[in-house]
């Protein structure tokens, strides 16, 4: 069942004050992308049936600096909602035609397998376990699991140091999974913001997830925290959609490479993430 455009905006408005005052940079929205008009497709396909329907429901987060965070209107910006946007616009779709669904990294399969969304531009880990629920159009952005610490913590200095020592991620992450692997002791919860306060009352010794989330994060809360040691990971980002459909990931890998090459992916990074982050040319998507 989609929610309303309406319904969404009012349950993301109490979000929306309280990190509207302390967003830092890279949430400033790309120039809009063109609109496809009287796009055609094949009859029967999932982008047949988006295109006549006029509106797409996208599973993106809602607390995640440079990638997804509710805006003072309530409606999310960032680099994934704009590569969002690139694929609906290609679907004949405006940005203003797009209903955003809160995503948090536990419910990405459940809200896929259940109709709830069309897809999901969420920070998405692609991996074997999730690719048996899920198809996964890309990657189109390659990260790597770190760690962040209070401004003045230097006994942290890599992901050795965290080895019996609790440490926050979100449930249901791939991040979560890699700390249990590594011997931490994990303190979970839904989203990475709600690790700080952890982080600052010494609950935990430090949030770990992929270093531009925490990049996000340190740009978000200037002089409180930062990100140490060098990534230990490879977290190649995806394009959640149906398991088995694929005619619409196809369509998608085929968006993402058209946006390569006309700039628009580029443009979409300068404007969000790339306020903080250098630009990294875009991994080739996995035609799996």
């Amino acid at each position: 069942m989609r929610r309303s455009r309406i319904a969404l905006v009012a349950a993301a408005a109490a979000t929306a004050l309280l990190l509207a005052g302390c967003a830092g940079g890279g949430d400033d929205a790309a120039d809009e992308p063109t609109v496809e008009e009287a796009p055609e497709f094949a009859e029967g396909t999932t982008m047949a049936a988006l295109a006549e329907a006029g509106t797409v429901t996208v599973g993106t987060k809602f607390d995640q600096p440079l990638f997804g965070l509710v805006g003072p209107d309530g409606v999310p910006v960032g680099f994934d909602v704009e590569i969002a946007k690139i694929i609906a616009a290609e679907l004949g779709i405006a940005p203003e035609d797009i209903e955003w669904v809160e995503t948090v990294s536990a419910n990405r399969e459940p809200f896929i397998e259940n109709g709830e969304v069309d897809f999901v531009v969420a920070t998405y880990t692609i991996n074997d376990d999730r690719k048996q629920v899920v198809d996964f159009a890309g990657p189109y952005f390659e990260a790597g699991q770190s760690i962040l610490v209070l401004a003045d913590n230097e006994d942290i200095t890599s992901e050795d140091d965290l080895v019996g020592q609790p440490v926050c991620s979100v449930s249901g992450s791939t991040p979560a999974a890699n700390l249990r692997d590594l011997g931490a002791e994990v303190f979970e919860t839904d989203t990475y913001s709600n690790c700080l306060e952890p982080l600052r009352s010494g609950q935990v010794v430090a949030v770990s997830t992929d270093n531009v989330i925490l990049a996000g994060l340190v740009d978000q809360n200037p002089g409180e925290f930062k990100v140490v040691g060098e990534p230990f990971t490879e977290e190649p980002y995806g394009i959640g959609v149906m398991l088995g459909d694929d005619d619409f990931r196809s369509f998608i890998n085929d968006v993402l490479e058209q946006s390569y090459e006309d700039g628009s992916y580029e443009a979409a990074w300068d404007a969000t993430a790339g306020t903080v982050l250098e630009f990294r040319e875009p991994p080739a998507v996995d035609r799996y």
